[in-house]
């Protein structure tokens, strides 16, 4: 995806270097469309330059401030020297980032997505996120959830969220659930302790699981997993409240496991 406006000044910008000449370096944008900056020679680098192809090559991407702007002029003005190495090194993976969002959005709604679809859902998503990346990757965490703020449809927020929690890699993600549980016996306060003993796992949840369980109001319980993947936490939710129901069931009580939180006070 590119931007169809103009960058702001003391931005910083992905350009590939076009063109070299002796007064400086001519740079394509990467991020706008068709928009096209000059970094003059004194820009390219710091201290007396003998020769400009002694510090740009042809090809090379470069990551440029912005100094100025001048729309009637169609000229950009840039500069290579005052960019950092660390903000070189962010600001190039925030642009592989949005590469990798570009080709997640052909993969939610195909390689022939028109532009009206395709702007239609990158301006919501940039709008509340900032970034496509960040969007899909809050999609990979939180779902549905995540994009409540957008004015997307049902349909657009599905595409997303499958296409992030297929593609995403996060540090981690959360997903909770709720199983009810009751025991009629005269040991059913006991019998629903055990239950939540098993739902805790007992020892058997993998090292790189963070699974609690809750009370919330009776007779619900919540049960939050933290894991390395979203399949990974699924996967140990729907376990963990299998383990508590057929405990419960084992000892003539009930169990049932729904998504929604449905006790109105904790």
């Amino acid at each position: 995806m590119k931007f169809s406006g103009w960058p702001e000044s003391g931005e910083l910008v992905v350009g590939e270097v076009d063109e070299i000449e002796d007064f400086g370096v001519f740079v394509d944008l990467k991020e706008y469309e068709d928009k096209r900056g000059l970094t003059h020679v004194s820009e390219v680098a710091s201290g007396w330059i003998k020769n400009v192809r002694d510090h740009v090559r042809e090809g090379q991407t470069v990551v440029c401030k912005v100094l100025d702007v001048d729309e009637d002029a169609q000229q950009i003005d840039l500069s290579i020297k005052d960019v950092n190495d660390h903000q070189r090194s962010e600001k190039i993976q925030e642009w592989k980032n949005e590469q990798k969002a570009d080709n997640w959005m052909l993969l939610a709604f195909g390689e022939d997505v028109d532009d009206e679809t395709y702007t239609r859902v990158a301006n919501e998503i940039l709008a509340e996120f900032g970034s496509l990346y960040d969007g899909f990757e809050e999609a990979a965490i939180h779902g549905h959830e995540a994009l409540e703020g957008t004015d997307l449809d049902d349909d657009d927020l599905d595409a997303l969220v499958e296409t992030a929690r297929e593609n995403v890699s996060v540090p981690y993600v959360n997903v909770t659930g709720y199983v009810d549980l009751e025991c009629p016996t005269a040991e059913g306060v006991d019998s629903i302790k055990e239950a939540l003993k098993a739902a805790e796992g007992n020892g058997e949840v993998p090292d790189e699981v963070d699974l609690e369980v809750t009370y919330v109001g009776s007779p619900e319980y919540r049960i939050r997993v933290q894991a390395p993947n979203y399949k990974t936490a699924e996967s140990e939710l729907e376990t963990s409240a299998n383990r508590a129901i057929d405990m419960i069931e084992g000892i003539g009580g009930t169990g049932e496991f729904h998504r929604e939180r449905r006790t109105d006070d904790e």
